[in-house]
C-alpha cells in the first residue's frame, strides 16, 4: 500500500510512513480477520460494494437497503473462520470495551434451528443502558440503549485463548434519548467538525481539488510491563489496582540505561511475536517493538491510521497484550506508575490532519517559510493549545496518570508546545511580518570514511514536552498508557476546528471567500502575524522538568493543574460547553455526564487503592513485621540469658518496633480518612487529593521502611528485585 492511498476500508496512510517490507505476505495475512478489503470486495456484489465504499470513504449516509446483503456476507464469512457468535463491539465511559454475544444459531419453531444474521441485527443492537457509567443521563430504571453499526471501521473476528471466534462489530452506543454513552460517538463528530473547518481553509487555498474531506490521523505508542503471572497473583496490589501499593526500591534500576533498546529476552520475543501476529490479523499495523526505560519494561507503536480506525485499533492492542501475556506466563501492566521509583508508562499519541487523498496538512515541506497553507494550520493548534490548555490537560487526567505527569519521566502537567529551532525561527519571521528563509540541518560528518554522511535535521527533539511538534505531526506524549485515546483525541479536533473555524473566518473577512493569491498572502500574512503574537507564549523548546519552567510558565499565564482533582474542572466552565455544543461534538448535558464520569472514577479509583492497601497492611504486612518482631525479641531474650551483651540487637528491636508502631498509626488514620465522604464533588476530590493521598503516601512509606529491614523470607508479597530483575 502506497503511504498517500486510502485502502478499502478508509484507512489513511501519512505519508511519513512505510509498507510491508514483503507485500504479497502481507497482503495474504495483514487484517485476514477483517471484513474489509479483499473480503468484503471478493464477497459483496459490485453495487453493493460501492455504496459501502462511498459511505467508508466519502462519509456518505448508510444506504439501508444493501444492509441484508452485508450482514449475510458477513456471517458466512465468519461462520467459515470458527466464530458461532457476534457481538455488537463499543467503548461506553468505563474507559474499556463491552460486548454482549449472541449467536447466530435460531431455533425455529418445527424444533429446527438455521443461522441467521439480518440487516437490522447488523445495524443495530439494544444493550441494557442502566448498569453503564452515563453521569446522570439514565437513572437505573431507564433502562433502553442502542448500539449502532461504525461501518468505517472494519468488523473483525476476535479469538480467545481457547480458540472460541467471536464477530465483533465496531458501534457506536446511544441513549434512548439519543445521547451519547460512549466514546466512540463524539470522537466521530469531533472528525466531522475538524473536517468542515479544514475545508474552508482548503477551499481558500484551492487545495480542495478533488478532496471530499479531512481526516485526524492517529498513531498511539504503548508502554507496558511484563511481570511473572505467579508472582502476580501473589499480590493483591496489582490484581485490584494495576500498581503495587508497597514496594522498596531494588538495589538496581535503570540507572545504568541498560535496558532501553536492549536485547529483548527471548520469551519477552515470544511473546511480542504472537502479539504481532494476531493484531496483523486484526489488521493493526504495528511496526516497531523494543525495551524500554525501566526493567521488564517494553514498548510497540503502530503505523499511523484514520483516527477513528486507530482508536479501535489501540483497544484492541491492549486487549491482545493482556490475552497473550496469560498465555505466555505474564502479567501485562499497562497502568501508568506500577513501580514507584522507575519509569512509568505512556501512551505517546502521534497525531496529524491529512485530506482524503492522503495529504498531510502537517507536513512543511521543503521552503517551510513559503508554505503559508501549512503555517495555518500550525497557527491554528498553537491557537487551539493556548486557549484551551485547561481542557486539553483535563483530557488526560485520571488519578493514574497523577502518578506519571511531571515525575521526570514524563511530560509536566503544564501543557506547552515544542516547535524546534526551525518552526520557531518560521514563526519569529512571521512576527515580525517577513518570512524570508528556512533554516536548515546540513549534514552531520562522523569522521570515519566507512561511515556515511547523516543528513541533520533542522531541530532537535524534545522528551519533556507535553504536545512536541516532531516533523509532521504533534505528539500528545501526555497521554496515560491505560487510557482509552478517543477521548483526548475528541478534545484536541474540537479545541483544533474552532481554531481553524476562528482562522478561517479572519482570512474570508480580510481576503474574500475567493481571493487572488496576492490578496490570500497578504491577508494570510496579517492574520498570521496576530495569532502568533497572542498565543506563541504556549511555545516552549526548553526543559519542561526544571523548575526554572515552573516559574516561567506562570509568568507567561500558562495554567499548572498538578493533579486530576485540579483539572477536570475544565469541563464545567461556559467556554467548555460552548466549543464543544457550537460544533455539535456534545451537548451541555453530554459533557457534564462526562464531567461525572471522570470525578466518579478518579474518586472510586482512590477508594479501591485505599480498601486494597488497608487489607495487605492488615493481613500480610503487619502479620509478617509482627513475626519479625518476635523473632527479634527471641533473640534479646536468649542472648540475655546466655550473659551476653546484645545492645546493638536491642537497639535494632527498639527501631524495629518504631517502624511497625508508625505503620499501625499510619494505617489506622488511612481507615480513618477513608471512611469520610462529601456530597459535594469537588471537596470529596480535594478530600481525596489534600487528605488521602499523602496518607496513602505515608503507609506506603512505613511499609517499605520495613521491607528494607525485614527478612526476605518473611516479606508476604513478591518484591521489585524479584518482579522486575530476578528472572
Amino acid at each position: 500500500m502506497h503511504p498517500h492511498t486510502t485502502n478499502t476500508h478508509g484507512l489513511h496512510m501519512t505519508p511519513n510512513t512505510s509498507t510491508f517490507e514483503n507485500p504479497t505476505r502481507a497482503s495474504d495475512y495483514f487484517g485476514c480477520m477483517t471484513f474489509s478489503g479483499d473480503t468484503m470486495l471478493k464477497r459483496l456484489p459490485s453495487d453493493v460494494f460501492a455504496k459501502l465504499q462511498k459511505t467508508i470513504i466519502e462519509g456518505t449516509p448508510l444506504d439501508p437497503a444493501i444492509a441484508n446483503t452485508v450482514a449475510v456476507a458477513m456471517k458466512d464469512w465468519s461462520i467459515e473462520h470458527g466464530a458461532t457468535h457476534y457481538c455488537h463491539w463499543f467503548q461506553p465511559l468505563t474507559g474499556i470495551t463491552a460486548e454482549k454475544h449472541d449467536a447466530f444459531l435460531s431455533p425455529m419453531t418445527d424444533g429446527s434451528a438455521i443461522e441467521k444474521f439480518s440487516g437490522n441485527q447488523l445495524i443495530i443492537g439494544e444493550p441494557d443502558a442502566s448498569s453503564f457509567p452515563s453521569g446522570g443521563i439514565r437513572d437505573t430504571y431507564e433502562a433502553r440503549g442502542y448500539t449502532a453499526w461504525d461501518c468505517t471501521s472494519p468488523a473483525f473476528l476476535l479469538k480467545n485463548p481457547s480458540g472460541i471466534t467471536t464477530l465483533c462489530i465496531p458501534t457506536a452506543f446511544v441513549s434512548w434519548t439519543g445521547e451519547a454513552l460512549d466514546k466512540k460517538t463524539p470522537l466521530l463528530r469531533s472528525i466531522q467538525a475538524l473536517s468542515k473547518q479544514a475545508m474552508r481553509i482548503l477551499r481558500l487555498f484551492g487545495a480542495d481539488k478533488g478532496v471530499t474531506h479531512v481526516v485526524g490521523t492517529l498513531g498511539c505508542e504503548q508502554e507496558y510491563f511484563l511481570v511473572e503471572r505467579e508472582q502476580a497473583e501473589l499480590r493483591l496490589d496489582l490484581m485490584m489496582t494495576g500498581r503495587t501499593m508497597i514496594g522498596a526500591n531494588a538495589p538496581k534500576g535503570h540507572q545504568l540505561d541498560d535496558h532501553y533498546f536492549g536485547a529483548v529476552p527471548d520469551r519477552v520475543l515470544a511473546f511480542m511475536a504472537e502479539v504481532e501476529s494476531r493484531l496483523f490479523e486484526l489488521g493493526v499495523p504495528v511496526k516497531t517493538r523494543h525495551n524500554e526505560v525501566a526493567p521488564s519494561q517494553y514498548e510497540l507503536a503502530p503505523l499511523f491510521e484514520n483516527a477513528n480506525i486507530a482508536v479501535d485499533h489501540q483497544m484492541i492492542t491492549m486487549q491482545v497484550l493482556r490475552m497473550v501475556a496469560r498465555k505466555h506466563g505474564f502479567e501485562c501492566l499497562l497502568h501508568e506508575k506500577p513501580f514507584a521509583g522507575i519509569n512509568g508508562s505512556g501512551k505517546h499519541n502521534n497525531w496529524s490532519i491529512a485530506t482524503s487523498t492522503g495529504v498531510n496538512l502537517l507536513d512543511p515541506r521543503e521552503e517551510t517559510h513559503t508554505n503559508m497553507q501549512f503555517l495555518v494550520f500550525l497557527a491554528a493548534v498553537i491557537r487551539a493549545v493556548d486557549l484551551h490548555a485547561d481542557m486539553l490537560r483535563a483530557s488526560i487526567a485520571s488519578a493514574p496518570n497523577d502518578h506519571r505527569l511531571g515525575a521526570n519521566e514524563a511530560p509536566p502537567a503544564i501543557m506547552s508546545i515544542f516547535l524546534g529551532d526551525m518552526l520557531t525561527d518560521i514563526i519569529d519571521q512571521v512576527e515580525s511580518g517577513k518570512p524570508k528563509k528556512t533554516k536548515t540541518g546540513g549534514a552531520l560528518d562522523l569522521g570515519a570514511t566507512t561511515l556515511p554522511q547523516i543528513p541533520r535535521h533542522a531541530s532537535d527533539r524534545n522528551r519533556t514536552s507535553p504536545f512536541a511538534f516532531t516533523g509532521n505531526k504533534f505528539e500528545f506524549r501526555a497521554v496515560g498508557s491505560t487510557a482509552a485515546v478517543a477521548w483526548p483525541n475528541t478534545v484536541l479536533n474540537t479545541i483544533v476546528a474552532e481554531s481553524l473555524d476562528f482562522l478561517a473566518g479572519e482570512l474570508e473577512r480580510k481576503a474574500g471567500r475567493n481571493p487572488s493569491a496576492a490578496k490570500l498572502e497578504t491577508a494570510v500574512k496579517a492574520v498570521l502575524k496576530d495569532v502568533i503574537a497572542k498565543h506563541r507564549r504556549v511555545c516552549f523548546d526548553g526543559d519542561g522538568y526544571s523548575e526554572a519552567w515552573h516559574k516561567e510558565a506562570e509568568k507567561r499565564g500558562l495554567p499548572n493543574m498538578r493533579s486530576t482533582a485540579d483539572a477536570l474542572g475544565a469541563f464545567r466552565t461556559k467556554k467548555a460547553r460552548d466549543v464543544f455544543s457550537r460544533y455539535h461534538v456534545l451537548s451541555a448535558r453530554e459533557l457534564e455526564a462526562r464531567y461525572d464520569v471522570l470525578v466518579e472514577n478518579y474518586c472510586t479509583v482512590l477508594g479501591i487503592e485505599c480498601r486494597t492497601m488497608v487489607q495487605m497492611v492488615r493481613t500480610q504486612v503487619l502479620p509478617a513485621a509482627l513475626r519479625t518482631q518476635e523473632e527479634l525479641a527471641t533473640t534479646v531474650s536468649a542472648t540475655l540469658a546466655a550473659d551476653v551483651d546484645c545492645t546493638e540487637t536491642q537497639n535494632e528491636l527498639r527501631a524495629y518496633v518504631g517502624m511497625v508502631n508508625e505503620l499501625r498509626n499510619a494505617v489506622t488514620d488511612l481507615e480513618k480518612l477513608s471512611a469520610k465522604h462529601h456530597k459535594d464533588d469537588e471537596a470529596e476530590m480535594r478530600f481525596l487529593r489534600d487528605g488521602v493521598v499523602p496518607c496513602i503516601a505515608r503507609v506506603r512509606a512505613a511499609c517499605d521502611a520495613l521491607e528494607k529491614v525485614t527478612p526476605s523470607d518473611n516479606w508476604p508479597v513478591p518484591t521489585y528485585a524479584e518482579m522486575l530483575l530476578m528472572k
